[in-house]
């Protein structure tokens, strides 16, 4: 199978470099448009070579089609995670996981934002995950918490033993005078009476 779809892509791309050669020539004027013409009319004048070409192309419609099923094929297979069970097969999407891994970073009081995109490859899964932390955040301390979190939980999750690594890129860091901010804006936001909803009475004189 795997012989075939080397052939397949070497084909399609010799084709595809053909057929841009051509364009190429045409461009620059190294023949013309009757040259290639006269060329093709003497060519098609036996039946032998209109059955050569004519397979030709019919086998390059079908090579086309096995490269658009094989690419298709492999970015979903690279959008979730799949493992069987007695049952039958389960697939976890990796859109999941990272949804997942985000409402994790919500409990740890050091992180601000936290975004992740989890790769799976045949040697294992790959998590890398963009952070903004508050500026009274250790940094190697945090991060390698990040890291031990998010392993434990995702192997507990997945029941999975293959490796797990968790790459921690930090792209911001955020005063802690903005921390306080937010939290002074949100508790005066709980505090803020509600509305009078009772009915009113005005004393008689």
């Amino acid at each position: 199978m795997r012989v075939l779809g080397i052939a397949i892509v070497l084909i399609c791309t010799l084709t595809f470099a053909v057929a841009g050669g051509l364009l190429v020539a045409l461009s620059f004027n190294l023949f013309t448009v009757q040259n290639l013409a006269d060329f093709l009319r003497l060519t098609f004048e036996g039946q032998n070579i209109r059955l050569i070409v004519g397979g030709i192309g019919l086998f390059s419609i079908i090579a086309s089609i096995c490269v658009a099923q094989i690419t298709f094929g492999k970015m979903q297979r690279e959008k979730t995670i799949a493992f069987d069970n007695p049952d039958g097969q389960v697939t976890v999407s990796l859109a999941a996981i990272e949804d997942f891994i985000k409402r994790l970073s919500s409990g740890m009081a050091e992180i601000k934002d936290l975004r992740s995109n989890v790769i799976a490859a045949k040697n294992g899964i790959e998590i890398n995950t963009r952070v903004s932390l508050w500026a009274d955040a250790n940094i190697p301390e945090t991060t390698e918490a990040i890291q031990a979190v998010i392993k434990k939980r995702i192997q507990e999750m997945l029941g999975i033993e293959e490796p797990i690594a968790v790459k921690v890129h930090v792209g911001k860091i955020v005063p802690k005078e903005k921390k306080r901010l937010k939290k002074k804006e949100k508790e005066e936001i709980q505090e803020k009476p509600a509305p009078f909803r009772g009915n009113i009475e005005y004393g008689k004189d």
